[in-house]
């Protein structure tokens, strides 16, 4: 049996190439680029892969040779999608001219955001192409995939018979997987068939995939989720239309199937899955295989649909809306059009197809079964951020850093990761004695730190600050507002102590403004600018005993908002951390917390490098972030729980005027539970 095949390096096209080379007495041209070495690679990759030996790079004219496989043959044919015959030599097509059995047209655009210029030159005019040459070659058969987007839209159930019916083909991709097909129907002149792939993924059995696509957009989404929620915590999502997904060794074993079955010409085949899931189940089954929270309560998404399409477009266009929309999905790394699959209204009935299929054994297999190879498999090699360089150094090296309180603590574990890192960084501190000692063991380590000594609650100070650092070492890249103070101790202790409030308020939300508005203008000028700000836990769950310290980093966190919506246009970034409860010389007075679980300095430095890395707009622990879910959900409950615990501590001994008394089982015990609040 010959083969020709177009797109047979590419992620179906290599798979089908391997299944057609275990039958015997095979042979198997495939068209091929000529002139680059990143193709050539990549058809040596593809011969490997399919056990067909090592190819040598002989030369332009002649790509590879040396393939053989018992008596397999796998020949490249020089040529090109766009060009008319594929670009295929008179000399090749005299060669296999009237000696290929089946022809499989799958060199394709299967993307949904690539250019429309793009798909129409690849998928109408390369499919015109390709037919042109099975002309010329005077094949047996001619095999075209298509896929499940010639239906466009359709408002109901789509036929394996039906074609013209299809609606709603305003995406380039739908009109162009159409359009392609009208071409095989109306011009060929050879035997056909057509094959409409539903969305197709990984392998069932090993997971294995080449790009993200499909449903793999939403992988992130719950990676991010995952990271940020504890498995059981509750979650509200959509119910939304059913889509058709497939694995890529079905679609192989069934295109391998029906194309060498008799009498099948002329017909057109859906391979989908005959009973698909609802976005929402589907969402909750790639959730269940990474380990992530899941959707208990669901919202039927159509319920949108009562607004007419015309108005949804308007709305959608207006300059604002269209940011916002953009915005949010380039946060959630989803394509603007992955949103149409949410209400996808169309049904795909498969039954001539399923008929055939089932009768040899192949069936679509259920997605919960393999899903966790899907996901384990983008975690393991597709995952975006595994090609970024997510380290220190590739983020902060030669970059200007300044932290402020980096004479101990927290601050001073971030400088020194930081100067590891290559970053140019400074260090702001009250205490000239505390500095210097920083310094020397900066010294020691052969680390170089530049050392300021400066109350941020002094606006004089500040701005004689600004202007030293701006004149010495330029605009700063990062600020890190880590100086802060703290004062435990309960209302009913602070009657007659309302300066309290006035000090944390001057450090801790005017001191960093003081600096931050400081330094901004040089960040917009570049365009460029990160402001990390150390909060608290305290302000997610409302920490009694801390109203004045919390008080002030909430302002803080108030104020980091309106910044963030009025320079998200200026380059300018803005992350807060909701630190928890770190081992301090700030928590050293309250004997208490010797006994409660903490983060060491360096651990919290971590998150202030994720930070770094990262760039996000919130850091918290789970624990916090279910916190503040209580307190927006059950507000009353909430409020109870933290009285309860608010009666459990007493307030420490510089608050109370005696001696720390040691914490008793039940206090331990609850510390631990609540691992990271402050009491």
């Amino acid at each position: 049996m010959i083969y020709f095949v177009t797109g047979g390096t590419g992620f179906i096209g290599k798979r089908l190439v391997r299944k057609l080379s275990a039958r015997p007495n095979t042979t198997i041209y495939f068209l091929a680029r000529t002139g680059t070495p990143e193709h050539i690679e990549q058809l040596r990759r593809t011969a490997l892969y399919c056990g067909l030996g090592k190819a040598a790079t002989l030369s332009a004219a002649k790509l590879l040779a040396g393939w053989s496989f018992n008596k397999a043959k796998l020949i490249p044919i020089a040529g090109d999608l766009l060009q008319p015959r594929l670009g295929v030599s008179k000399a090749d097509i005299a060669r296999c001219k009237d000696s290929i059995d089946h022809f499989f047209h799958l060199a394709a655009v299967y993307d949904l955001a690539a250019p429309a210029d793009a798909q129409i030159a690849a998928n109408i005019d390369g499919t015109r192409n390709a037919l042109a040459l099975a002309k010329a070659l005077k094949v047996g058969h001619f095999h075209h995939f298509s896929s499940i987007a010639a239906a466009g839209l359709y408002e109901g159930s789509f036929r394996e018979d039906m074609f013209e019916e299809a609606e709603n083909l305003d995406n380039p991709y739908y009109q162009t997987k159409h359009d392609s097909e009208a071409i095989i129907r109306a011009e060929s002149t050879l035997p056909w068939r057509i094959y409409r792939p539903a969305i197709v993924v990984g392998d069932s059995n090993t997971g294995e995939m080449d790009k993200i696509d499909g449903p793999y957009y939403f992988f992130k989404l719950i990676q991010r989720i995952r990271r940020a929620l504890p498995q059981w915590a509750p979650m509200l999502g959509v119910e939304g239309g059913r889509l058709n997904i497939v694995p890529v060794n079905f679609v192989v074993d069934a295109v391998d199937h029906l194309a060498h079955h008799a009498g099948l010409d002329g017909q057109t085949f859906h391979l989908t899955d005959p009973t698909p899931m609802r976005v929402g189940e589907l969402l909750n089954t790639i959730a269940k295989a990474a380990h992530a929270p899941t959707m208990s309560m669901f919202v039927n998404a159509a319920l949108v649909g009562f607004i007419p399409q015309n108005v949804r477009k308007s709305v959608m266009a207006l300059a604002p809306i269209r940011r916002l929309t953009q915005a949010i999905m380039k946060d959630l790394a989803l394509p603007p059009d992955v949103m149409s699959f949410i209400n996808y209204p169309t049904r795909f009935d498969s039954r001539n197809a399923t008929r055939i299929l089932d009768a040899a054994g192949i069936t679509v297999p259920r997605f919960e079964d393999y899903a966790w190879r899907l996901w384990d498999y983008w975690e393991r090699h597709l995952d975006p951020d595994l090609f970024v360089d997510c380290t220190l150094k590739g983020t902060i090296h030669g970059r200007i850093v300044l932290i402020t309180g980096g004479s101990s603590g927290i601050g001073k574990a971030a400088a020194f990761q930081l100067a590891e890192a290559g970053a140019v960084t400074l260090i702001i501190g009250r205490d000239q004695e505390k500095l210097d000692a920083t310094l020397k063991e900066a010294a020691q380590r052969g680390l170089t730190l530049y050392a300021y000594s400066c109350d941020v609650g002094d606006a004089v100070q500040c701005a004689d600050l600004v202007r030293a650092i701006e004149a010495r070492h330029g605009a700063v890249d990062v600020l890190v507002n880590n100086a802060g103070r703290s004062i435990r101790r309960a209302i009913e202790s602070s009657f007659d102590r309302f300066h309290d409030f006035e000090r944390t308020m001057q450090v801790n939300y005017f001191g960093c403004l003081r600096l931050t508005m400081g330094l901004l203008p040089g960040m917009i000028a570049k365009r460029n600018g990160h402001v990390i700000n150390i909060s608290s836990i305290g302000v997610l769950t409302n920490a009694p005993r801390f109203s004045a310290y919390v008080a002030s980093k909430a302002a803080l966190e108030a104020w980091t908002r309106c910044a963030a919506s009025e320079l998200a246009d200026r380059g300018i970034s803005f992350t807060t951390i909701n630190m928890p409860l770190v081992r301090t010389p700030m928590i050293a007075p309250t004997r208490m917390y010797d006994h409660a679980p903490a983060l060491t300095p360096e651990q919290a430095a971590d998150m202030i490098t994720e930070a770094i890395v990262r760039r996000p707009v919130r850091i918290a622990t789970r624990l916090g972030v279910f916190g503040q879910m209580l307190h927006a959900l059950l507000p009353r409950a909430a409020q109870i729980s933290m009285n309860t615990a608010f009666r459990m501590f007493p307030d420490s001994d510089a608050a109370k005027g005696g001696k720390d008394e040691p914490p008793t089982a039940e206090q331990v015990a609850l510390a631990q539970l609540m691992r990271g609040i402050h009491f």
